[in-house]
């Protein structure tokens, strides 16, 4: 499941209140470890590298900046065609 963008401006004044995710595993060259996620339990399909990179989630919660977040596993890479 893909996930949603948002410009920097989309939620001007608003609390972020975006369900988030911790990534455990896969490419350490990932930009980011903490992710807005559309619908809590499902997997994750990141964009990387002319691929996705999928996650699971692991039912774990991990303490962050951001507060106790769900923790999502990395369990494989699909690459796009070319």
């Amino acid at each position: 499941m893909p996930l949603g963008r948002c410009g920097p401006d989309d939620n001007a004044g608003m609390a972020d209140t975006a369900a988030k995710a911790v990534l455990q595993g896969g490419p350490e060259e990932l930009p980011a470890r903490i992710v807005p996620i559309e619908t809590p339990g499902s997997d994750l399909k990141i964009p990387f590298r002319n691929g996705y990179e999928h996650f699971r989630a692991t039912g774990r919660q991990q303490d962050t900046t951001e507060g106790a977040l769900p923790v999502y596993e990395w369990w494989e890479r699909t690459e796009l065609p070319g």
